[in-house]
């Protein structure tokens, strides 16, 4: 029997019982598509971690001395404990690392956590819950900011303390609407601060806004707040390629200030943006360990209700079988047939359950903020999926129905 005739059989079986074939199929398709639906949005999220969160928090080309690292969640309480005890980053340990790389492009302190939040009041107007840094003004440098107007914050104004900010675009456009901000004064806890110059527009992430914030000198922030628990030095090299090298000699010259013997362990933390990442693929990789276990319980059960239906089929075609069998049909063809029937059927699920997944991969993206991508490798893993359930499941049906004595079969109605 020709594999074309197989195929164009199994497919008009499936064909002439499609409501059956449906429900039989059901459990493979929400199996399925759940895989390539939750697959599809963690690959999304790590890839809009990389290309937009990371850069926006972080900074291309560069690295963050810090005194927590990133990947805090997952210290025990011990580690944690360890950690409260390294002492807080100066700005002395900031020219430290600037005497360290003088080749590089920009050399920040940056306040951190925890960020304050204050009201900003202009004329008879509020802004509530304000993020307010405190930077030095290379961290404008670091973090690439274009300004749409006005200047950047200056080293004259860390000096002398002056009371002057420059404003995210979300608080211009709030606050003052259509008026030009420069040169206006705003309220924060008090304190008149003159607007110096205004960030270009950065949009939102995740539902996240990147540009509903205040910053000013880092002396003048810290004789409003006090230091933070986690000032932050942020460092950017001409290029990515260089970035190695700077992170190694900034660590040698904060270990030779901080006083720590060749055996003691780093009171500080050097950091790039795949910190970021990677603090975030070690929580979605928790997902992935959780996801095979519901897919695999999803496909058992799709598995065996196959199986049933296979074997439901071989008890009404037990005629037909034994007419093939009549009519010169080996064992070996009606094994093929029924296996093929099976295969084509899970093949088919698993092909459903692939649109079904990217379908609601795209609703969810439309829906929300969060992104998603349906990768090749998921759709192929559906697939093959579907095949292999076709096989394990279809064997047994095929192997019964090739046992059939064909003169029994004839006589069955």
């Amino acid at each position: 029997m020709r594999f074309v005739d197989i195929v164009l059989t199994a497919l008009t079986q499936i064909r002439a019982n499609k409501l059956r074939s449906f429900f039989t199929l059901l459990g493979i398709i929400v199996s399925v598509g759940f895989l390539v639906a939750v697959v599809a949005i963690i690959q999304g999220m790590n890839a809009y971690v990389k290309e937009n969160i990371a850069d926006n928090v972080v900074g291309t080309n560069t690295f963050q001395v810090r005194r927590m690292p990133a990947r805090i969640g997952l210290f025990d309480d011990d580690d944690w404990r360890v950690v409260l005890r390294r002492p807080k980053i100066t700005p002395e340990d900031a020219a430290v690392v600037r005497r360290a790389l003088p080749e590089a492009v920009a050399i920040s302190l940056t306040s951190g956590y925890p960020t304050p939040q204050a009201d900003v009041d202009w004329a008879d107007r509020t802004l509530g819950d304000v993020l307010i840094f405190g930077i030095t003004p290379d961290y404008q440098v670091v973090q690439d900011y274009r300004f749409s107007s006005g200047e950047p914050l200056t080293e004259l104004d860390v000096r002398e303390r002056r009371f002057v900010c420059v404003v995210g675009a979300e608080v211009a456009d709030k606050l003052f609407e259509s008026v030009d901000p420069v040169g206006r004064e705003i309220r924060i806890r008090g304190e008149r601060f003159t607007i110096v110059g205004v960030i270009a527009k950065k949009g939102r992430i995740l539902g996240q806004s990147f540009d509903g914030f205040v910053m000013m000198p880092f002396t003048t922030f810290e004789s409003m707040y006090g230091r933070r628990q986690t000032t932050t030095i942020s460092v950017k090299m001409p290029d990515a390629s260089l970035v190695s090298d700077g992170m190694a000699r900034a660590q040698e010259a904060m270990r030779i200030a901080h006083r720590l013997r060749p055996g003691d362990a780093d009171n500080f933390a050097i950091e790039t943006s795949e910190a970021l990442v990677a603090f975030w693929k070690s929580l979605t990789s928790v997902l992935f360990s959780v996801v095979p276990a519901v897919v695999a319980i999803g496909i058992v059960v799709g598995g065996i209700v196959i199986m049933n239906i296979m074997l439901m089929s071989v008890r009404e075609r037990t005629h037909e079988i034994g007419l093939r069998k009549s009519v010169g049909a080996t064992r070996r063809d009606i094994r093929r047939q029924f296996l093929a029937e099976s295969v084509i059927l899970a093949t088919l699920g698993g092909a459903a359950g692939s649109m079904a997944g990217w379908t609601l991969a795209l609703l969810i993206t439309v829906a929300s903020p969060l992104p998603a991508r349906v990768t090749a490798w998921s759709v192929a893993l559906a697939l093959g999926l579907g095949a292999s359930v076709g096989v394990l499941f279809g064997v047994y049906p095929a192997a019964r129905a090739a046992r059939l004595d064909p003169v029994a079969a004839l006589r069955a109605e």
